[in-house]
């Protein structure tokens, strides 16, 4: 063996002896990393998700152009071609109307929308546009949400006059709250007097009405500021309501619809994972050891590395939410293993016999590197995770550098706090007695037994080198080839116990002759006709009338109300809803989106008890929901995070045509309705029932249609944009081309990205493990354990039916982490022996067993650690449970093929290195002529 890594590196890494010899140094330390984490832990806030930003601009711009068509080209193009040319710009689409054209930009993830805002308003001056046109730039951070709403009502006041009161007292109130941007009255009545002639505008402008379980209500919506956070924003609101309801006793505030009890839910059950993974961890180090100092000594591992932990978080400024929670949940069993590695190996060397400080320095001595090593691979792992970029990185920048901080803080509490603690308070063990042994002294004998029969396994593998490859091999294939079936996923389906009922009802058209009436304009005009003809008045609309409209007479106007029409259809579906036994309660706007009062939406909250999930019961409406004609209705999910208002599955189609477009939409649009499984499928129509184009949709300055649906049960998203995008290809013309969005088309942002990252972590993993063995046979060894977890991973997703997602596949970078640590416990003490003397197979046959009871230790100690994660219950199960089951069949795996074949590709590879140098001594001896 190549002895040329000297023992001076390993010392370096010794830290363990300065920690002893220097207690007072070493206990000051730690205790300021108590206080310091405490007092971190105090200052954090819970949330759902990290804080995640969708930048996006939106100019509204309008002329007198008579035409989509002709608005296109003279507006929208023109807009188009110069904004999308800005700085940090990621895509442009837009909407077409005659005479107004929305285009919104999309910015790069962290961009300042402030100045994104400035920037576009000063390019539109450069812009050419017809005479007459306005614009307006309207900034909009889709993190800027909704958190709260309530519900007022009063039994002395109607709504006129509650809502003056509203305005005067209650919106007041909640507006100036901490974190607090806005808060919007809904609901308030029509100020629209339609016995005086009004505006056309005033006809079409927006209004809405509010209906809270059946009722005609008002109600006021909060939304928070970008920055804040939603738990303390709903608090504070919850508090300020409190104080109301005493100052207004004749109001009842009922809480409509809220984001904290989801998150709140979601977070606690986390906590509760974390809770169980920190006892199941501490737990299982007694078995093995049967020593409750070194079973203490450990276990201090994991609040240590918490403290410190919280502190790196805070310095961050993150959040306890989902993804941070899961970290430090997973990470449990991790931080634990390297007290576990060194006070194991005291523990041995005290039974070998050495005093508890001799024994504390030679094991830290002995193990130093190797401790260093595993953890500076796993830290190599997941810093790549942590500078992602782009709303993944957004997402996992937390993930990455909450593991590496929970590391880091174990490695230190490994190599100062453990072996201090350990040269305290171990002793001597006690002779085992043969003729009345201990239940620990059965344990240890019936590991010795485990222990021999391993070691016999190694001496026949050290022999049948080539089946066990063999079996490698196979075992990674067999990975591979299971990952085509595992249904591909992006964000599982969540019970939250809530949900929105979208419906658009039929919009209701003004008389065109009327119309034109109230715009000033005759019918006639393209015969130059200034007047109206009493004769050509459409049926309904008198003479009468139309001179109410042009302000030639005072009698009242035909009653235009769409709002009132569209309550008419809220109400048949709110009262079917309010029938189902599983809805607690049901809030409902009527003319949710601005200018369009023929849509609405209720948002279904359900009971805690109720007798299926959410899932089925949004499909027993679907079903069951009362068919009203002209009237669509789409079951929406509450989306963890804005972006906008997507449906998962789109797809959309490009081509210059509009009516070839119109009609490749619609017939696409009827062959995914038979698709099962994919539910409230729409597609964006361009043209009116005569053809005549009405609207334009452009993605990156393309003519586009989109047909989009929502996911039932039985679907992953993988599986609905492959069909999807089958049903589509059999019916476009060769003109048109086609590309996923939505949930879909990230599916692929998401693989590219990880592979990217999985590329990197693998070279951190090179570079880490060259600088620190210095022999590429070593490098080599450890790089290839990794794969070894490939199979058990797929199998566990499999059996678990999880999705190959973005959680599971975090799951899986994750075990990259874990895996390299056995081979690395292994080969490192190997190389010791050699460097003692021993022959290479004998250096093997006795490192192994050695390792094994540290290497079960902490795997065993990992997987009870995320049992919780992997079997738990309760909100946002489905978002920890994948990541935990890849996690566990992988390290499963693993652990039990790196126990034989690393010392086998060990042997393979020191033969081939030997072959090598013999090699190139034989060419340098004798050189060709």
């Amino acid at each position: 063996m190549d002895n040329s890594n000297p023992e001076p590196v390993r010392s370096r890494f010794n830290i363990s002896k300065i920690a002893i010899q220097r207690p007072v140094l070493t206990l000051s330390f730690w205790l300021a990393v108590v206080v310091a984490g405490v007092l971190a832990f105090s200052s954090l806030k819970y949330a759902l998700f990290p804080d995640v930003t969708f930048p996006v601009v939106v100019v509204n711009a309008s002329a007198p152009l008579t035409t989509a068509v002709e608005t296109e080209q003279k507006l929208t193009n023109p807009i188009e071609k110069t904004l999308s040319d800005l700085k940090n710009v990621e895509g442009v689409g837009s909407t077409t109307y005659p005479g107004q054209s929305v285009v919104r930009l999309r910015f790069a993830v962290g961009t300042n929308l402030e100045e994104s805002s400035r920037t576009v308003e000063a390019a539109l001056k450069t812009v050419a546009l017809p005479a007459k046109t306005t614009t307006k730039v309207i900034p909009v951070n889709l993190n800027e949400a909704a958190v709260v709403s309530y519900a007022i009502d009063s039994s002395s006041q109607d709504l006129k006059a509650l809502s003056k009161t509203a305005k005067a007292q209650i919106i007041p109130a909640i507006a100036k709250l901490p974190g607090v941007l806005k808060v919007t009255l809904l609901g308030e009545p029509s100020k629209l007097d339609l016995t005086k002639p009004p505006k056309l505008e005033d006809l079409t402008k927006s209004g809405n009405l509010i209906r809270f379980n059946g009722q005609e209500a008002l109600a006021f919506q909060v939304v928070k500021k970008s920055d804040a956070n939603t738990l303390e924003v709903v608090r504070t609101v919850n508090q300020e309501v409190v104080r109301l309801r005493t100052k207004l006793p004749d109001v009842q505030f009922s809480l409509a619809a809220t984001q904290a009890d989801y998150i709140e839910a979601a977070t606690q059950e986390t906590i509760k994972a974390l809770i169980e993974a920190i006892v199941l961890s501490a737990i299982v180090i007694y078995p093995f050891l049967w020593n409750w100092q070194a079973t203490v000594i450990s276990a201090l591992a994991i609040p240590m590395s918490l403290l410190g932990t919280f502190i790196v978080m805070a310095f961050y400024g993150f959040n306890f939410e989902t993804i941070t929670l899961l970290a430090l949940a997973l990470v449990i069993g991790n931080v634990v293993d390297d007290a576990i590695v060194d006070v194991e190996n005291i523990a041995r060397h005290l039974e070998e016999g050495e005093t508890p400080k001799q024994a504390a320095i030679s094991a830290t001595d002995e193990i130093g590197l190797t401790v260093t090593a595993a953890t500076l691979t796993a830290i190599a792992v997941f810093l790549p995770v942590g500078t992602m970029g782009g709303v993944l990185g957004q997402f996992f920048r937390p993930f990455g550098i909450t593991i590496s901080a929970a590391m880091i803080t174990s490695l230190l509490v490994a190599r100062t706090l453990s072996p201090l603690l350990a040269a305290a308070w171990l002793k001597p063990p006690k002779p085992r007695n043969q003729n009345h042994p201990s239940i620990a002294d059965r344990f240890q004998n019936g590991f010795d037994r485990l222990n021999r029969q391993y070691q016999r396994l190694l001496q026949w593998s050290l022999k049948h080198k080539s089946i066990v490859v063999a079996i490698a091999l196979a075992s990674f294939i067999g990975g591979l080839a299971l990952i085509p079936l595992i249904p591909k996923g992006f964000i599982p389906k969540l019970d939250r116990g809530e949900f929105n009922i979208s419906y658009s009802a039929p919009k209701p058209e003004i008389p065109e002759v009327l119309k034109q009436a109230l715009s000033g304009q005759a019918s006639g005009q393209a015969n130059g006709q200034r007047a109206i003809n009493p004769r050509q008045l459409p049926s309904g609309i008198s003479p009468e009338q139309l001179a109410a409209a042009q302000g030639q007479s005072t009698q009242p106007l035909p009653e235009f109300d769409p709002l009132k029409d569209s309550l008419t259809v809220a109400k048949k579906l709110d009262e079917f809803i309010q029938r189902s036994p599983d809805v607690a309660s049901t809030f409902t706007v009527v003319g949710s989106r601005q200018g369009e009062p023929n849509k609405g939406t209720i948002y279904v909250k359900l009971k805690e008890n109720r007798t299926a999930n959410t899932a089925d019961i949004q499909d027993r409406f679907r079903r069951d929901l009362p068919k009203i004609a002209g009237v669509t209705t789409s079951i929406e999910d509450i989306q963890f995070v804005d972006t906008g208002g997507d449906k998962p599955v789109q797809v959309q189609i490009q081509g210059n045509n509009l009516l070839t477009l119109d009609l490749a939409a619609q017939a696409i649009q009827t062959r995914l309705n038979k698709i099962p499984g994919l539910v409230d499928v729409s597609a964006t129509t361009q043209a009116n029932s005569d053809r005549d184009i009405r609207e334009i949709q452009h993605d990156n300055q393309q003519r586009v249609a989109t047909i989009s649906a929502n996911l039932g049960q039985g679907l992953t998203i993988g599986e609905a944009g492959d069909l999807a995008t089958a049903e589509a290809k059999a019916v476009l013309p060769p003109e048109i081309s086609l590309r996923l969005g939505g949930d879909s088309a990230r599916i692929d942002d998401i693989l590219s990205s990880f592979g990217k990252t999985l590329a990197l972590s693998l070279l951190c993993i090179v570079i880490v493990l060259f600088a620190l063995f210095r022999r590429w046979t070593d490098t080599l060894v450890i790089f290839l354990s990794l794969p070894l977890s490939i199979v058990g991973a797929m199998v566990g997703l499999l059996i678990a039916q999880s999705d190959f997602g973005m959680i599971s596949l975090i799951g899986i970078i994750f075990l990259l982490g874990l895996t390299s640590k056995n081979a690395i416990l292994i080969v490192d003490y190997i190389n010791q022996l050699r460097r003692s003397g021993l022959k290479r197979d004998d250096a093997i046959l006795k490192a192994a067993p050695v390792r094994l009871r540290p290497i079960l230790m902490t795997t065993v100690a990992t997987l009870l650690g995320m049992m919780p994660i992997a079997v738990g219950w309760g909100a946002g199960a489905e978002l920890r449970s994948p990541m935990a089951i890849a996690i566990m069949g992988g390290l499963i795996t693993s652990t039990l093929l790196s126990l034989i074949v690393i010392p086998v590709l060990y042997a393979l590879l020191d033969n081939l290195e030997m072959l090598l140098k013999t090699t190139l001594k034989n060419t340098v001896r004798n050189p060709k002529p």
